[in-house]
Parts: structure tokens; sequence; C-alpha cells
């Protein structure tokens, strides 16, 4: 089995299902921290900020530092400001995407704008989204920060980014750029903060659909954990498999000692 100088860590059914830390977890950062492998947690939420993510993982047991936590909002802000500096955006999101372009000093705005930014918003109305498709029309890009259909919850599948974007989409007849998994963007961002090149780095995630494959697209090994959304059952008929399958995290890190002892 390969030794990896560095890992990127899913949250949401890999590290925590809602306020629950998953088993493994806690035990499988402590592991790297041991054995001194930087790691970065890479979610496609872009409701929260940094710190915020940051202290959830902290409270249920797992550690955490704020600049160990790549957000979809962080690189959608970093994706803006590379094509054009303090550029003027309309937001529709929450907290973390507002946070997020204000740190990279880009302009919020309610109409005028260079870009139009999508993220998931659960107070989304009409008017919102008329403004987005009327800026849209008259030639601002479109950015969404992920794709994601639906989104697990404790009453089950709800509306995620990809449906509120798609209603902009489909209205305006155009494509937005999707930043998050299982898009290149934000991995090459991701590699790039963690300072390691692609060979040497492993995509952890419970997804296939968003984490493996967000690995798979930008040249990464995988492990895929069979913790979250999807399981080893539904993907025996893909193509491509994960580098490696593993049930939970407690079980990888005991797969890494037997193969220290090697």
């Amino acid at each position: 089995m390969k030794e990896y100088k560095g890992y990127l860590i899913d949250l949401d059914g890999t590290m925590y299902k809602g306020a629950e830390r998953i088993e493994g977890a806690s035990e499988f950062v402590e592991y790297l921290k041991e054995k001194d492998l930087p790691f970065m947690y890479l979610t496609n939420n872009s409701s929260k900020t940094v710190d915020q993510i940051a202290e959830k993982l902290n409270q249920i047991g797992v550690r955490a530092k704020p600049e160990q936590v790549y957000t979809s909002s962080l690189a959608t802000a970093e994706y803006i400001s590379s094509k054009k500096e303090k550029a003027r955006v309309i937001a529709i999101g929450e907290e973390g995407l507002f946070d997020a372009l204000r740190q990279e000093g880009l302009e919020l705005v309610q109409e005028e704008a260079d870009f139009v930014v999508i993220g998931i918003d659960r107070e989304v109305n009409y008017e919102k989204l008329a403004s987005a498709c009327l800026e849209v029309r008259n030639g601002a890009a479109f950015i969404s920060t992920n794709g994601d259909i639906a989104i697990p919850t404790e009453r089950g599948l709800v509306p995620g980014n990809g449906a509120l974007t798609s209603v902009v989409s489909v209205s305006t007849g155009v494509n937005p750029v999707f930043v998050g998994k299982p898009e290149p963007l934000i991995m090459s961002r991701a590699l790039k903060r963690l300072g390691y090149n692609k060979e040497d780095v492993l995509m952890v995630g419970d997804n296939y659909n968003t984490d493996i494959k967000a690995g798979m697209t930008a040249g990464l090994d995988t492990l895929m954990v069979e913790t979250g959304l999807s399981t080893f059952d539904e993907i025996k008929d893909e193509e491509h498999q994960p580098t490696y399958k593993c049930e939970d995290l407690f079980h990888w890190i005991q797969r890494l000692n037997s193969n220290e002892k090697k």
C-alpha cells in the first residue's frame, strides 16, 4: 500500500453525520497528527465559515484549525478574484459565502454585477432568483459553488445548491461554472494550499459522485468509506473504482498500522 504525504478529507458522511461524530474520525485525525502528515478538510458546504466548521469539528472531538478547512465558498471567491480583482458580485447564499467573498476583497452589490454567484440559501425567494436571472441575462458571469442536487438531512434528502442553480440556468439558458467537488477547480486550489503534488495526496470521502470522482478527476488516489451516502454495492458496476475501500476510518487506521509492520 502506497504511503502518502498529505490527505484531503471530506466532512459530511466522513467525519460526521449531522451533529454526530462518525466512528474512527477522531482516531484518524490523531493518527495523521502523530505521523506529522498534513491534511485539509475539504467540503462543498458553502453556508458556514471556516471558523464555524472548525468549531463544530472540535466540539464533536475532531481536532481542527480554521486554516485546515477549505470550502467551496473559499474556492469560489479565489476563482472570481483570479478572473477580476475587486469584482462586483451578486451572491445568493449564506454567511460562509458572503464572508469568503468579502475576505477576498470582492464587492457585494445588488445590480450591475460582474459575477452572479449561487450557494445554498435556505431563505431563498423569488426576488433573489429573479435578480440573478436579470444580471446573467445582462452579461454577468454565472458561478455556482457546487452542483449538489440534494443534501441529506434528518428529514431526508432536501434540495441542494444544484437545484437552486438550475432555476437560473433553465431560465436564462446559461450554464454556470461549478466550483465544488467533483469539479477540478476546488481540487487544484486545495492541493495548492496543502502544498503537495497530486501523486502524494489521498482523497478520503464517502460520496462516490462527489468526493471520489473529484479525486479521480484531479488524478489523486482515493479512499472511499462506507459511513455516509454511497455503498460499495451501489458502485460495484462503475467502470472506475476507488483506489481503496474501507468500512470506516477506524478500519483504515488498522490497515495503515498493519502495513507499517510489514
